[in-house]
């Protein structure tokens, strides 16, 4: 079916083809004929197959073909401040006649930009809120005029609502994007409470899309929806049909030289000329910092994404690996889900999911808009027992690969204690500094029972030394550059303590000179 055929508005058309789509995708041709009609519709989708569009080009037509009043008939006209019991309004006050709902701000903030792609010739008012930008900015723009659709985050949305800056009477077009990632994030009681404001589900149109369409989201489209009619596409239900996928069963210690082989391979520019760009998913934020700063180490440059990075530096990284300068993109679940970026050839699960349906989630970063993708899964000990659950979940086995030796690459191991030193992390690389604050490493000299041994204190992320003469009880002396090193702490304490022995009982004790170079040699 070609947009053509269905009456969808001739401006938003045109923005149609300006993005260059001309045929519908499965779930756009379930839904549009729905939407365009007046239906309410609650469709499972993965992210990639469209569902953006086809919410979009519902809402630009209904907002057209509606004679811009609200469902009580006062006109959209009507001044745009709250009086308050008759006096003049503190501060105007916006009517969204469309409000759509998304779980993360990236979602938010690309559901911003396809809106106005779609709607550039609609001259319809466009606003985004959400979390970890300019407050007052934001805030500035919902009181400056009139917003047709207004996008954003549950928790930002209500912040606005409960400050009177814009209201939820006159809305017009519901949309709930993500609906199941909205109860795994704990959103469900604030989505109930600007979803119980809105006008009745009989004077507005309402759509829900969720990749895996759970007992919780279709209780709450009955609830909040006018009959919505269910809808799903075979290859909506489970994974993309063009997402190649592929297990490696690996020793966790073997892990990142594995990743490190395969982003060496697939990086590198294929038969049409274009190199890949692969995203990476881990289970938790220390193992993404980690990996950033392995990768870094063996020459592959990356962005990191998680729930702790600031907004702004999240959209620049988002930005530049949507432009090609960054390769690799590490995520988390959270920062990752619902993200809509062209061209990732390559999806590689780090860590296995422990969720089956984030295993989904995860892999539809890939194969869009119709493409290829390959997902590759680096399964350890610890991985293998949530493999299961998720072959059950998707209805397949997940074909294995077996080891190629040359996959496997010596690594260059990072310096520990170094901090990323480019933009997206905002810090510079931290050196081990000396006592008198100096950076670089410093010498001491060492004296125990008439001898002295130099002690060389080694750079940070070298092996530890064990000073000569120095073991006692079979325990060696370790020193170490790295700060709050605990060997040499429990050293220090030991050697002071011997010397108040000493000095009690009248044995030979250091001049203090001797002391403070002793002090210096094991920090």
């Amino acid at each position: 079916m070609e947009f053509c055929e269905l009456p969808i508005p001739e401006n938003v058309l045109a923005g149609i083809r300006g993005a260059g789509f001309v045929e519908c995708t499965p779930i756009q041709s379930l839904t549009l004929p729905l939407t365009l009609a007046g239906k309410d519709v609650a469709g499972q989708a993965q992210t990639g197959t469209g569902k953006t569009a086809a919410f979009l080009i519902a809402t630009y037509s209904r907002l057209f073909a509606s004679d811009r009043r609200s469902p009580s008939g006062v006109p959209d006209s009507a001044a745009l401040a709250e009086s308050g019991g008759g006096g003049q309004a503190l501060h105007p006050v916006s009517h969204p006649r469309a409000l759509i709902i998304a779980p993360t701000r990236e979602l938010v903030v690309q559901i911003e930009r396809d809106a106005r792609l779609i709607g550039k010739l609609t001259e319809l008012n466009i606003a985004a809120v959400y979390g970890g930008v300019d407050y007052e900015k934001q805030q500035q723009l919902l009181m400056r005029g009139r917003i047709d659709i207004l996008i954003g985050t549950p928790g930002r949305l209500i912040d606005y609502y409960k400050q009177k800056i814009f209201r939820v009477d006159r809305v017009e077009v519901l949309v709930i994007d993500e609906a199941d990632r909205m109860f795994d994030m704990g959103f469900i009681a604030d989505l109930r409470y600007l979803l119980r404001r809105l006008p009745s589900y009989e004077h507005r149109l309402s759509m829900l899309f969720s990749a895996t369409l759970s007992y919780r989201a279709q209780e709450l489209s009955y609830e909040f929806m006018n009959t919505p009619e269910i809808l799903s596409t075979e290859q909506d239900v489970r994974t993309v049909v063009q997402v190649v996928q592929a297990l490696y069963h690996v020793e966790g210690r073997r892990k990142i030289s594995l990743l490190v082989g395969l982003l060496k391979r697939d990086l590198q520019e294929g038969e049409d000329g274009v190199a890949g760009r692969i995203m990476i998913f881990v289970n938790t934020k220390r193992m993404g910092e980690k990996l950033k700063k392995w990768l870094r180490a063996n020459d592959i440059s990356s962005g990191y994404l998680s729930g702790d990075v600031p907004q702004a530096v999240r959209l620049r990284v988002l930005q530049r690996f949507g432009d090609g300068q960054l390769p690799v993109l590490i995520a988390t679940d959270v920062a990752g889900r619902g993200l809509h970026i062209d061209g990732v050839t390559h999806v590689i699960n780090f860590d296995l999911p422990e969720n089956a349906e984030d295993y989904v989630h995860r892999i539809g970063r890939t194969a869009r808009a119709g493409a290829r993708g390959d997902a590759i899964s680096l399964v350890d000990e610890d991985g293998a027992y949530n493999l299961e659950a998720i072959e059950t979940f998707i209805g397949a086995r997940i074909p294995i690969q077996y080891d190629d030796p040359e996959l496997y690459v010596t690594l260059q191991r990072p310096v520990a204690g170094e901090q990323d030193g480019d933009a997206e992390n905002g810090g510079g690389i931290a050196r081990p500094r000396s006592r008198d604050g100096k950076g670089g490493h410093s010498k001491g000299t060492s004296r125990r029972r008439g001898r002295s041994s130099q002690v060389q204190v080694q750079s940070v992320g070298a092996a530890p030394v064990v000073e000569e003469g120095a073991e006692r009880g079979g325990e060696p002396a370790v020193t170490s550059g790295g700060e709050g090193d605990v060997p040499g702490a429990v050293v220090k304490k030991k050697r002071r303590r011997r010397r108040r022995k000493k000095s009690a009982s009248g044995g030979e004790t250091l001049p203090p000179s001797q002391e403070g170079v002793l002090s210096d040699s094991v920090e």
